[in-house]
């Protein structure tokens, strides 16, 4: 081990062991474990951030152990995996109370389910062996398949099938990819990777390797269908995690291997994330605005506000890059508040249909506020969290393509329709339906749920530096590994060649300072 205390290790190890525990306890007994745990691994987080040390080594808290062979058990994290694990141990708490009530069949299980899927989270982005970070990858689809499978509704099954097979048919591809750069760089390790220089013809093939299990994950269009009927069959907390946490799986894969190990091939081929993003924002945000049914409305806004973070990430400015690592965390936070929003009425109503509600204003004001807050900051308004992503993320497309930005720009004015659109049918208008009359206000477990993410989504919005700070030492050691091979403002759009593809080749094997040795 190096680095002093694991706590890496240790916020790995406290949900895993209080899910095996969760699976012989009983239902009370497991709620409370898992509630336990999921605040002990919160604190944890909320050490590491106050211990991170802003302008230091890039790579803090490491441990490294050899295991065999060339697999070693190595963790570590800079300030943009700082940042989504935070996220993810944010978030992993308020979906276990989310569940408190909903959930009573196999309740072990399904808490087991949730501290399984926390341990695979933060083992992602703390990863740094290839193939550790390939297991953590992978497995993630397995407690989410169980958790769609077995507590979903009706269609779970199909559902669940979907969502798995599109997942793993990516990351067969991804796999090999992997190996081919082991073979190559002689190393497992991601640091080293990150600073070596693959040749550039072999770069797009592991390029498009990489996109294929990527862009499933992200999900970008077209392969994005698995994504709304996993929302829909999904129960409420399997919703708030997978649109909070696991879309961002994808969008931190590129940042973490695509654009640094290939700097060549996304300079080359980023007309392909420029093409499909600017589909996808505008297409389904229209496909959102003809939806009945709320989850859906909201799963198609989930892969529109991806849409602008590819396009942000691959507008290879800082601008853009910490626009889109805003968007990753404003959209988890607020996206698993919209689906919380749409499970609160569910309970009370067991419909999601929207034309069923109307006039909840009148009779939950409360939970009108808080939806309208949520509502807000997926817009974009000023002083919420969404505005901050977006307003960056524009400015950064902006000098990398004015068309793009253009696009990008129409899908947000569309988001602005589908959300007022959704909020006016369900909470204005006149309260005339009998069962919408006797729905209750929010209770206490819902206040309690909804409180902090609101706090966190106008956090993020007044002060975005708390969240910045971190992350702007990594991402200007990815701008300047991608300057070299960076294209000139739109000439990507008529070439697709970039401005200097091979001007990194001859640079010592090192990244820029800031990427420091390991400490």
């Amino acid at each position: 081990m190096s680095g002093g205390f694991p706590i890496l290790s240790l916020m790995l190890a406290v949900p895993l062991v209080a899910a095996i525990v969760c699976i012989f306890a009983g239902d009370r007994s497991a709620r409370l474990i898992a509630l336990g745990a999921t605040l002990v691994t919160f604190v944890l987080g909320c050490v590491l951030w106050a211990q991170f040390d802003i302008g230091g080594a890039q790579w803090q808290f490491t441990e490294r152990a050899d295991l065999f062979g060339r697999f070693q058990w190595a963790l570590g994290i800079d300030g943009m995996a700082l940042m989504l694990i935070m996220l993810s141990v944010f978030l992993m708490p308020l979906c276990i109370l989310a569940s408190w009530d909903a959930i009573k069949q196999r309740v072990g299980l399904y808490m087991a389910m949730f501290l399984i899927m926390e341990t695979i989270m933060i083992g992602v982005f703390c990863a740094q062996d290839l193939l550790l970070f390939y297991i953590f990858f992978e497995a993630g689809l397995i407690p989410m398949y169980f958790i769609i499978g077995i507590w979903g509704g009706a269609n779970r099954i199909y559902a669940a099938f979907k969502f798995f097979l599109y997942t793993l048919l990516g990351s067969v591809l991804m796999l090999i990819a992997m190996i081919a750069m082991i073979r190559e760089a002689g190393t497992t390790d991601i640091p080293t990777l990150l600073a070596y220089n693959f040749p550039p013809e072999m770069q797009t093939w592991l390029w498009l390797a990489f996109f294929a299990s990527l862009a499933v994950k992200m999900p970008m269009w077209p392969v994005h269908t698995w994504l709304p009927d996993a929302h829909v069959q999904a129960p409420t907390a399997g919703s708030m995690i997978l649109a909070g946490v696991l879309l961002k799986l994808g969008a931190y894969g590129f940042l973490r291997f695509m654009m640094p190990m290939f700097p060549d091939a996304s300079a080359q081929l980023m007309w392909i994330v420029f093409g499909l993003s600017m589909v996808a924002v505008v297409y389904t945000s229209l496909v959102a605005l003809v939806q009945s049914d709320m989850k859906k409305l909201i799963a198609y806004s989930s892969v529109a506000h991806m849409a602008i973070v590819t396009a942000g990430l691959f507008a290879f400015n800082q601008q853009g890059i910490e626009g889109a690592l805003i968007i990753m965390l404003s959209h988890g936070v607020v996206s698993a508040a919209l689906f919380f929003c749409v499970g609160v009425i569910y309970d009370r109503l067991h419909t999601r249909e929207i034309d069923r509600y109307g006039g909840l204003a009148v009779n939950m004001p409360a939970y009108a506020l808080f939806f309208m807050l949520f509502t807000m900051a997926s817009i974009g308004l000023p002083g919420t969290s969404g505005f901050v992503g977006e307003f960056l993320s524009l400015l950064g497309i902006y000098e990398a393509s004015s068309v793009v930005a253009f696009v990008c720009t129409t899908g947000i004015i569309l988001g602005a329709a589908y959300m007022l659109y959704l909020y006016r049918r369900v909470v204005f208008g006149e309260l005339t339906k009998d069962d919408v009359k006797a729905m209750a206000d929010l209770n206490p477990r819902e206040w309690v749920i909804l409180a902090p993410l609101a706090a966190v989504a106008l956090w993020m919005g007044v002060y975005p530096e708390s969240f910045l700070a971190p992350m702007r030492g990594d991402v200007t050691t990815v701008v300047a590994r991608l300057a070299p091979a960076k294209p000139a403002g739109d000439a990507h759009l008529a070439a697709g060649k970039p401005k200097a593809a091979k001007a990194h080749e001859g640079e010592a094997a090192h990244g820029p300072s800031h990427a420091g040795g390991v400490q």
